[in-house]
């Protein structure tokens, strides 16, 4: 059986990190990619390195710049030459770090920037990615018994409840509702021209609730307690919905207890 290979996009901090925790604790000999801006500024993750010597490999990426995305699936290719899972973890609620509570808040560049961490950036990763997810073992997920409906490896975009464009109704937040609303778009795009590959590839979009990270530290006093997840509880169940999918399951959103999102 050959070893699990997962990459996972925005690792050194928050959801992504406790992905790569998770992963290398719970996936036996499973090696973990993990990508991030600034690989020498993270301390976690060099330690992590050294807790599972040869498991994981800190590569610099910016999702921002289409050619470090390039030269790291080439790095990939050459190091592993494939892939079985990629999670597109990092995000950003607005360069100001809080979203826009009404149109006045509106500039045109809070909103392209939003739109290309959070959207651009997880579509130009599946483009450079999706050959090496295509010549995977289908490590994660479920193999059904009819190897017609067999998948090679998993793209998992971290999605948003409020992305939701059926399920919003208090407005607000627009860079990031609009960013991660498009993102479940080309999750949905991805899906269908992934499915159609040999081998074929699995698409979804995953919702992780609401975690206590940076990203959503400015509006906890909003949450309650019970819905106030750690990310150790969210990335948990978001695994499960990752090693529960199959063909059938692409194209999808799913929140962290495995319930469908509406788009």
């Amino acid at each position: 059986m050959a070893v699990p290979v997962a990459l996972i996009q925005g690792a050194s901090r928050g959801l992504g990190l406790e992905f790569c925790k998770h992963i290398l604790k719970n996936k036996s000999l499973a090696v973990v990619i993990a990508t991030c801006r600034n690989p020498d500024g993270s301390s976690e993750l060099r330690g992590l390195s050294g807790q599972h010597p040869g498991r994981l490999t800190v590569l610099k990426l910016d999702v921002n710049h289409e050619q470090e995305i390039l030269e790291a699936a080439e790095q990939v290719k050459q190091n592993f030459g494939r892939l079985d899972l990629l999670i597109n973890s990092s995000a950003m609620l607005h360069p100001s770090k809080r979203g826009e509570t009404s149109l006045r808040d509106v500039s045109a560049q809070g909103v392209i920037s939003t739109l290309t961490t959070n959207t651009v950036g997880p579509l130009v990763m599946a483009k450079y990615f999706a050959p090496l997810l295509q010549k995977g073992s289908g490590a994660f997920g479920q193999q059904p018994a009819v190897k017609a409906k067999h998948h090679s490896g998993i793209i998992a975009n971290i999605t948003a409840k409020v992305g939701s464009i059926g399920d919003n109704g208090l407005g607000g937040w627009y860079s990031y509702r609009m960013s991660k609303a498009a993102l479940n778009m080309a999750t949905r795009n991805l899906s269908i021209e992934l499915g159609r590959s040999r081998p074929r590839v699995v698409c979804v979009s995953i919702h992780p609730g609401t975690v206590n990270t940076d990203l959503s530290r400015p509006y906890h006093k909003n949450v309650p307690k019970e819905k106030l997840f750690s990310p150790e509880h969210s990335v948990s169940c978001l695994m499960s919905i990752i090693n529960s999918l199959n063909i059938d399951k692409t194209g999808k959103a799913y929140s962290w207890d495995g319930t469908e999102l509406p788009w």
